[in-house]
């Protein structure tokens, strides 16, 4: 007999807290060809799928384990940086390793901001596999859904991958500053830490997109660009 409060509750763990696992696939594929980002979305959603349920066995340790989220938003917050930095090598988005970069990208994203999720769902689905298979079932056609509409709004309005960026630091902050090593008074900073994290990797992330755009100029200028 299914658990449909169980259920429920699970599917709405994975969409409510999906929406920034949406961001990161939107930001990972905006480069790739459009055929190309559909695979990039199937196959990164697969591989974070498989994690997921990997963590799930080992969810009520995470919350105890000490100093991993910290690890872990660390990594994220380079990730928020990369993403909006891109990868730095032109015309990469058109070959094979754009579309394995991406699927890395959103499946290593996904397994590091999915430690609150997991953990949720583990406790929604008291011992059940089968509603954690449907619920997960459910949400990924949702969260597949919201990267394509973020990543049409992105190629129309693109101050929104900035904003994007800032919400992957923002998790980040969260992550870090929720970190079981941490005494309990500094987990009530836990919004402002997470605001300068969203700050910070909006500014360092655009700071490295300014590079990037500058320095194939400059290779230019200094080796030949005007030796006719």
């Amino acid at each position: 007999m299914i658990d449909w409060s169980g259920l429920f509750q699970i599917i709405a763990i994975d969409i409510l807290l999906g929406g920034d696992n949406a961001v990161v696939i939107a930001l990972a594929c905006r480069d790739l060809p459009e055929e190309k980002k559909k695979k990039a979305m199937i196959w990164g959603m697969a591989g974070a799928v498989g994690i997921r349920v990997l963590l799930l066995f080992f969810a009520l340790a995470l919350l105890k384990l000490p100093y991993l989220k910290m690890i872990a938003a660390l990594f994220l917050f380079w990730i928020g940086i990369n993403l909006l930095g891109g990868e730095g090598r032109e015309g990469q988005a058109e070959t094979r390793d754009g579309l394995f970069s991406a699927v890395r990208t959103i499946v290593l994203a996904d397994a590091v901001m999915s430690i609150d999720n997991v953990i949720g769902v583990a406790g929604a689905a008291k011992d059940s596999m089968l509603l954690i298979i449907i619920g997960i079932s459910v949400s990924i056609p949702v969260i597949l859904w919201g990267s394509r509409f973020i990543l049409k709004v992105m190629d129309r309005f693109p101050f929104v991958i900035l904003l994007g960026a800032g919400l992957i630091g923002w998790v980040a902050g969260e992550m870090f500053a929720s970190d079981a090593a941490l005494p309990a008074k500094l987990h009530a900073l836990s919004t402002a830490v997470a605001a300068a994290s969203a700050v910070l990797t909006a500014l360092i992330g655009k700071w490295r997109q300014s590079r990037r755009k500058e320095t194939p100029r400059e290779f230019a200028k200094d080796y030949g660009g005007d030796s006719s």
